[in-house]
């Protein structure tokens, strides 16, 4: 879908410091549940250089309770400047056009830094959940969850 509108070389999303660029618009996952999504590689503007990724699954499962519909991931090097952040929040528009109401983030309870990128995006954390094993594979072998919520706004 979205890739036949925009070419790799063109940034899909961005802002000042960082562009988003279609990597993969066939995200589709039987068995966790993901029906449909897309990942995005995230790119610093000045200089071009790709600092990691960020996906939005699309879908309802028990499995996707646990691992969120958005999953992003900043190369140790490029961490620490909010990347992760703004790029979900360069993915509202998309979310919008998708008629999304809410997602769901997901975060280790220690991992701090992607706790903090759910807080500043604005998501309200919903709770701390135990992990069942049989999704623990799916969750890297995390035992908890924390599940925050963001709530899309309409469109202006």
């Amino acid at each position: 879908m979205l890739w036949n509108l925009f070419s790799s070389f063109r940034p899909v999303f961005q802002d000042d410091e960082i562009a988003l660029y279609l990597s993969d618009e066939d995200v589709t996952n039987h068995e966790i549940g993901v029906k449909d999504g897309y990942t995005f590689d995230i790119y610093e503007r000045k200089p071009r250089r790709r600092v990691g990724y960020v996906s939005l699954r699309l879908g309802e499962s028990p499995a996707l309770y646990y691992l969120g519909h958005i999953g992003y991931r900043i190369d140790a090097p490029y961490r620490g400047h909010g990347y992760a952040a703004k790029a979900c929040l360069l993915l509202i528009p998309l979310m919008q056009k998708l008629q999304l109401k809410t997602i769901c983030i997901t975060a280790n309870p220690d991992n701090i830094p992607s706790r903090k990128t759910c807080e500043k995006i604005g998501c309200e954390l919903e709770s701390i959940v135990p992990v069942p094993r049989r999704f623990s594979y799916h969750c890297e072998g995390a035992t908890h969850k924390c599940r925050y919520i963001l709530r899309i706004p309409d469109q202006a």
